[in-house]
């Protein structure tokens, strides 16, 4: 038995590390399998090839529903294919249309007792598989009405900012600094010899507890920041 995590993002601006750290926290066994196409694309090399090597028993572990399929109906499809095959499926936000969760409903069928109620009975346990692929294609329906909603919302903001004359994105050079990034930075500039204090690279590395490339990098920001207030 093999577990895989898939994540995927639709643009290469977007990150995965989220994705890949709720699977993680769960499966910290898991291999990743990272993707990144367009919405528009139905291209996934690396979901075909891993859907390829699966095997019956293996897991396959998505963070949310949506990172599964394009569109709600190619995502009933396969889950249906992965299921028949033997695959289980987990999807961390929406456990109830685990795969696991499936089979249990389909195997709490009415048990037919070979009189004349077995066709009552029966329509019992059609209406009960019914319910079941319902609840499939409503999870994957409300995932793809979700992103279908942002990315109208988004679509209308760009378009209120523009009738307003407000600038539109990112300005470009500008950095997005997180809570962390400017704590650091402060750590850096308060103990590193090259600015306000006395340590070396390495001792100041080692107080503040971050990697070498982010020390760096973080060096780097802080002195263009100064040259350009000393101009």
């Amino acid at each position: 038995m093999c577990i895989y995590g898939y994540v995927r993002v639709s643009t290469k601006k977007q990150k995965v590390e989220r994705q890949i750290a709720n699977i993680k926290k769960e499966y910290p066994n898991a291999a990743i399998i990272e993707e990144s196409y367009t919405g528009t694309s139905m291209d996934r090399p690396k979901w075909n090839k891993l859907v390829k090597v699966l095997k019956p028993g293996d897991i396959v572990v998505f963070d949310e529903v949506s990172r599964m399929a394009r569109n709600a109906q190619e995502g009933f499809e396969t889950y249906l294919e992965l299921y028949n095959k033997g695959i289980d499926l987990i999807f961390l936000k929406e456990h109830y249309v685990d795969t696991e969760v499936f089979r249990q409903t389909l195997n709490n069928k009415v048990a037919l007792t070979g009189t004349e109620v077995d066709c009552i009975l029966q329509g019992v346990n059609e209406y009960l598989m019914i319910l079941a692929k319902k609840q499939i294609e409503i999870a994957f329906n409300t995932a793809a009405q979700e992103v279908e909603y942002l990315h109208m919302r988004v679509s209308e903001g760009i378009a209120r900012r523009k009738a307003e004359g407000k600038p539109v994105g990112r300005a470009e050079g500008s950095i997005i600094e997180t809570k962390k990034a400017k704590q650091a930075k402060q750590e850096i500039m308060k103990h590193s010899k090259d600015f306000n204090g006395s340590l070396n690279d390495l001792d100041c590395m080692k107080l503040i507890g971050i990697s070498r490339n982010s020390f760096y990098k973080y060096k780097r920001q802080l002195r263009t920041a100064l040259e350009q207030q000393e101009a």
